[in-house]
């Protein structure tokens, strides 16, 4: 008999895992109260980068120090809202701990390898199969400096990512006026990665997969689970707030918003938000030709099919807290001052702003294996700063583990119980 899987969550990693186990025979129901795809999910709103070279975890040696600034500025890179600091604590000492030395970066940065590599070409079968493929793009990457100086301020980094088998070009002033010649010109050095790739519309493209699954006789149930019914250590259904969802097995595929689910299935994960933000300036007259990261802006920017957008920023303040719109502001002048023929007099709606919740694990790394209560609820969620481009390589490793089969890459570093 046809085993029928519950996946609870319709974003990039729901979306693909639906898809991936309709191709191994299973019988799929999606479990999702919003649009997929919608604005209020995390895959609609980040900064659309298929980065197979994210795989620096986001707490590095010496992060510690900066603590005191991260409270005391509500509007830096990073911060945290004081009211949230007593409930975070203790996943801060976490996160800190984990990139305390550069050998634990690299043991993150080893685990994440496997799981980003050839991203882009995944990505690309996903989109071919949905009919969306020309949201799909590989014209690389690109971090970019004021100066070769600057660039070495992160050669820990740098040196971490060229361990793991990354490799890049160094590219000069005169070589970087050539490439982007909208770019302001205090920029004079880029480190372009050629492997990297990006999508020009998150949502759609995740609403197209879902449809896809649709169309390949997946069912979506517009609705929220809230937990699980198991007995004798099997799943017997998924609980929703209208029911139940009968299932033999079940995939927590929800986001920033696993943690009480997976609590439900036994596992005591250390789940956290972090707050990310993003402004997009609708039809835009200039902007980069190859997706580009400035090193003092902390921000993506890459062209979409919806406009010109910057994405960054981590602000832990939770689920709940109202948006610093504030932050998405410091995106929008960051790109006015990094593309001199942009407007500086746009007006209020031409810019869009957003603010989503990245689902983050304090050692950088998701949680993709079974929970606790019973092998039947797979965990595959907490991807932090690389949902998107960790999305098809994440759903081919959670459809093995229901078929039974070895995955394709080492998943021990992903092991849910490694916060018993």
């Amino acid at each position: 008999m046809t085993q029928h899987v519950a996946i609870i969550g319709a974003g990039i990693v729901g979306a693909a895992t639906a898809l991936e186990a309709l191709s191994a025979g299973f019988r799929v129901t999606l479990i999702e109260p919003g649009d997929p795809g919608g604005e209020q999910a995390a895959s609609y709103g980040n900064g659309c980068w298929l980065s197979p070279m994210s795989v620096i975890p986001p707490s590095v040696p010496g992060l510690w120090k900066k603590v005191p600034k991260f409270l005391m500025d509500p509007l830096g890179p990073l911060a945290i809202r004081w009211s949230y600091f007593p409930r975070v604590a203790p996943w801060l000492v976490k996160y800190l701990l984990a990139g305390w030395t550069e050998e634990k970066v690299l043991a993150a940065a080893r685990a994440l390898r496997p799981l980003l590599q050839g991203a882009p070409a995944l990505h690309k079968q996903l989109a071919e199969r949905a009919g969306v493929a020309r949201l799909i793009e590989q014209r690389g990457l690109m971090y970019i400096y004021r100066t070769r100086e600057e660039f070495e301020s992160e050669a820990m980094a740098w040196r971490v990512r060229r361990q793991v088998g990354i490799e890049w070009l160094e590219l000069g002033p005169d070589e970087m006026r050539q490439r982007e010649p909208e770019l302001d010109r205090r920029y004079g050095f880029g480190a372009l990665v050629e492997e990297g790739g990006h999508c020009r519309d998150p949502g759609a493209y995740v609403a197209a997969l879902v449809a896809q699954a649709r169309a390949e006789g997946a069912d979506l149930r517009r609705d929220r689970a809230t937990g699980f019914r198991i007995e004798g250590g099997r799943l017997r259904a998924v609980v929703t707030e209208r029911g139940e969802v009968q299932a033999d097995r079940a995939v927590i595929c929800a986001g920033a918003y696993s943690r009480k689910l997976a609590a439900a299935a036994g596992s005591d994960v250390p789940l956290e938000t972090e707050r990310g933000y993003h402004a997009m300036v609708l039809d835009s007259e200039t902007g980069p030709r190859t997706p580009l990261m400035p090193y003092d802006g902390k921000m993506s920017v890459t062209w979409t099919d919806r406009g010109l957008r910057c994405a960054g920023q981590v602000e832990i303040a939770g689920l709940e807290a109202a948006p610093n719109w504030k932050r998405a502001e410091i995106l929008r002048d960051h790109l006015l001052r990094s593309f001199p023929n942009l407007p500086r007099d746009l007006p209020a709606e031409r810019v869009k702003f957003w603010m989503g919740h990245r689902p983050s694990m304090p050692d950088g790394l998701p949680c993709l294996g079974p929970a606790a209560a019973t092998p039947d609820v797979l965990l595959g969620f907490g991807h932090g700063h690389v949902g998107l481009v960790a999305g098809p390589r994440s759903a081919r490793i959670l459809v093995a583990m229901l078929a039974g089969s070895p995955p394709e890459i080492p998943v021990a570093p992903f092991d849910p119980s490694r916060f018993r």
